[in-house]
């Protein structure tokens, strides 16, 4: 492997800075985050994310194709950095890391920068993600929307970054490969309504069953906190009641789960 230079002190200004990056604020006041892993690495590196670091411990690496992707980041730009062991496990923020973290600039989307992906399809179908507070539900929603092919997500009303590590990693890079949009509940719902997409929620009064009701149409599956539920506002605007049958104890179930039972109900319906 290529002679990078060596990182060998947790004192180091870029390894001080990569870590500042666990913290929001530092997000935001950068516009960088910390992508860990080789499959988040590969999948980012496929969507064309614009890294600035790459820090690598080849005594980590748990395979052979590393240095594939490494010479793939290093050609869109990432300074490469070689760590001790020591040093790398400061950066991670995993019990198990796989040798392989990057520093990269977030992509800012925008409503209209989804107009040419709906345009391509005559039902569309989106996940409206409301305020969702721990980032592996918003991981897992995003793993959910990739697998099963949703045209994009909308984050409402933000509580967690989409940047955290935890969200990324939760996702297995399906960060990179939905394209996700931060807005707000009230320009989300103007959206959906210029472009006749419908939006669909769960609530355990509605009186329809989620498979009993069509969703070949264009489609917002929309889904909110864990602890309430979606707000008076979503469930005012929704065009499509359903509720999940429950038949044990538990009167709700987790917000990722039942955004993917809807979201496999709607590829069902569409196969």
């Amino acid at each position: 492997m290529d002679d990078y230079p060596l990182l060998s002190s947790v004192q180091n200004s870029k390894v001080k800075d990569a870590v500042r990056l666990r913290d929001r604020r530092d997000r935001d006041k950068t516009g960088l985050f910390v992508i860990e892993g080789y499959r988040e690495l590969l999948r980012a590196e496929g969507a064309e994310e614009a890294f600035v670091t790459l820090f690598i411990c080849p005594e980590l690496f748990l395979g052979e194709n590393e240095p594939t992707l490494i010479k793939a980041i290093e050609g869109r730009g990432a300074q490469v950095f070689t760590c001790a062991a020591s040093v790398f496990k400061k950066l991670s923020y995993r019990d198990r890391p796989d040798g392989l973290i990057a520093i990269a600039r977030q992509r800012t989307r925008i409503l209209d920068d989804l107009e040419e992906i709906i345009s391509t399809t005559s039902a569309p179908c989106l996940v409206v993600a409301e305020a969702i507070e721990k980032p592996g539900n918003l991981g897992t929603i995003l793993r959910s929307a990739d697998a099963s092919d949703v045209d994009a997500v909308l984050v409402c009303d933000k509580c967690t970054d989409i940047y955290n590590p935890n969200v990324v990693r939760a996702s297995v890079g399906t960060l990179f490969t939905v394209p996700v949009v931060q807005c707000s509940s009230k320009d989300a719902i103007k959206w959906l309504r210029k472009h006749n997409i419908a939006v669909a929620a769960a609530t355990p009064h509605a009186d329809d069953i989620y498979t009993d009701v069509d969703f070949k149409q264009g489609v917002a599956i929309a889904v909110g906190t864990e602890q309430l539920g979606l707000s008076e506002l979503w469930m005012s605007q929704a065009d499509i009641q359903v509720r999940i049958p429950m038949r044990g104890v538990a009167d709700s179930l987790n917000v990722a789960t039942a955004t993917t039972l809807l979201l496999y109900e709607v590829l069902r319906q569409r196969s």
